[in-house]
């Protein structure tokens, strides 16, 4: 019996799925990849992984509150969690949630997910931050909004072109990663995030705070985050995927009543809830105080990692190059001359055994080729030299050919 052709779906798709890239499963493939150096996923050291306390923690969960543990979630998340998520964000922001302003969802990218569901109808302009975690430009457009890139500096995302912008055009909400950002591992300056965010409460823009990456931090200072400032125009979304680990899918979202009981709505038609037995682990987990011993410990890995890239960037890149020094997170960001294309030059690293992700998926605008950038979150501490030594010579030789 011969197999039919098969059938061409592409027609049938919804137009919203055009121009839908797979650049993140990529990034995700790449960094499993086992012939080759990885700096393309800004995936957590399973080093960090609380093995042991899990072991306990399950056997105690299984044993003593299997109903709950193993049984559908309410929604919005269980209140325990709930409550020790208030808990932390009371103690590192010095805000307390009311209980209606705070929602668990099944990590950073679904809260992302849900604010766009709830706000965002086709051609809403939605500004980011250019470059920015691809994954959430992919998640707004996803629902047909019109995303904007506003360009950023050392001290973050360009206040007075976001300001232009939104005078210009109404503006429904904007993404920032002001902590340690993905891809730049640039933090934003205390002065500009209060500037960012009376801007925003002028034109009546919500924020989307993404704080994936603000207690990886390799220093002691922390500004304040906006939430922390402006609660009434800030909602914040969170993820234990890089501090406790990713395979629950855990985060959250908080902020205005009126913004979080939509996206309990949007939960609700999409994955229902998050996953119980995770939301019980991560309470008895953070109940039981050992997220602070392994932020330490984590932190002084990744700090360690990312003194070893900057070193073997000083050492390797040839002059032309230039490059941020991240205080926090898993990513520094290198730009080159104008018309090096790093989309290329990743096929030709691949071949040389050294994985990274070129610039242009991170921005808006589809620019940004002359940029690229390096994870030292999961990279081994010798292959971070080689790595950055194969890399180096890789440009040296491209830029030489001009």
């Amino acid at each position: 019996m011969s197999t039919p052709a098969p059938h061409a779906w592409a027609p049938a798709f919804a137009r919203r799925t055009e121009g839908a890239s797979g650049e993140l499963a990529a990034i995700l493939a790449l960094s499993a990849g086992t012939d080759l150096i990885s700096f393309a996923g800004g995936l957590p050291d399973p080093e960090t992984f609380p093995v042991t306390v899990l072991l306990e923690l399950t056997r105690k969960l299984l044993e003593g509150d299997a109903g709950t543990a193993l049984q559908y979630s309410p929604t919005p998340g269980l209140p325990g969690l709930r409550e020790a998520f208030a808990d932390r964000l009371h103690a590192s922001e010095g805000r307390r949630p009311e209980v209606a302003e705070l929602i668990v969802t099944s990590g950073n990218i679904d809260a992302v997910g849900l604010l766009a569901k709830a706000m965002v109808d086709v051609g809403d302009v939605v500004a980011v931050e250019s470059p920015t975690y691809l994954g959430a430009i992919d998640a707004f457009r996803g629902f047909q909004a019109d995303v904007r890139g506003i360009p950023m500096d050392g001290d973050g995302v360009d206040v007075e072109g976001l300001d232009r912008l939104c005078s210009a055009t109404p503006v429904k909400a904007l993404y920032t990663i002001p902590d340690h950002q993905n891809p730049t591992g640039l933090t934003m300056s205390e002065e500009r995030r209060h500037a960012l965010v009376e801007v925003c409460r002028r034109h009546g823009v919500l924020v989307i705070e993404d704080v994936a990456y603000r207690e990886l931090t390799f220093t002691a200072e922390r500004p304040p985050s906006l939430w922390s400032l402006a609660p009434d125009v800030v909602t914040q979304t969170g993820t234990t995927s890089k501090t406790f680990f990713p395979g629950v899918r855990l985060g959250w979202a908080v902020g205005p009543s009126a913004v979080v009981s939509q996206m309990v709505i949007a939960k609700q038609n999409s994955d229902q809830c998050a996953g119980a037995f995770g939301q019980r682990l991560l309470e008895e987990y953070l109940r039981g105080g050992h997220m602070e011993p392994q932020l330490r410990r984590s932190n002084a890995l990744y700090a360690g990692r990312c003194n070893l890239m900057l070193a073997a960037l000083e050492e390797y890149m040839p002059e032309g190059i230039s490059w941020t020094r991240p205080h926090g997170g898993f990513f520094t960001w290198l730009t080159g001359p104008e018309w090096l294309d790093t989309t290329e030059l990743a096929h030709r690293a691949r071949a040389d055994g050294v994985a990274f992700v070129p610039g242009r998926p991170f921005h808006a605008a589809h620019d940004g080729c002359n940029r690229l950038r390096l994870a030292f979150s999961l990279a081994r501490d010798d292959d971070i030299d080689e790595g950055v030594r194969r890399l180096g010579t890789l440009v040296r030789t491209t830029l030489e050919r001009r």
